[in-house]
């Protein structure tokens, strides 16, 4: 499994409008590409010297091939969606995590 980590800062006056757009509009069509299994949001608890709000969404998807897949497909698409509605307002950086193990208590 593998996880698909996109972590956003957000201008505070952007964020309330961004928040909603996230969880009502964004994070279901990224889903709805049917690459992931699930996504998680978080809030990332730290004081930017930018200011604004920061934020981790990992999307879980079973192997890098889905991965390639959805950059191919996908992902312009869906990134221009966020640059048009928010411009410079929202800076975003990539990551891809392999998940090794999971343990529950």
């Amino acid at each position: 499994m593998y996880i698909y980590n996109v972590t956003v800062n957000v201008e505070a006056g952007a964020h309330r409008e961004w928040l909603k757009w996230m969880q009502e509009a964004h994070i279901p069509d990224v889903l709805s590409t049917g690459k992931f299994t699930n996504a998680r949001m978080c809030r990332v608890l730290v004081t930017e010297e930018t200011g604004g709000y920061t934020y981790a969404i990992q999307y879980t998807t079973p192997d890098r091939d889905t991965l390639q897949q959805y950059y191919r497909e996908d992902a312009e698409r869906l990134r221009t969606e966020v640059s048009r509605l928010f411009g410079e307002k929202v800076v975003a950086f990539r990551t891809e995590l392999e998940i090794i193990s999971e343990h529950q208590h």
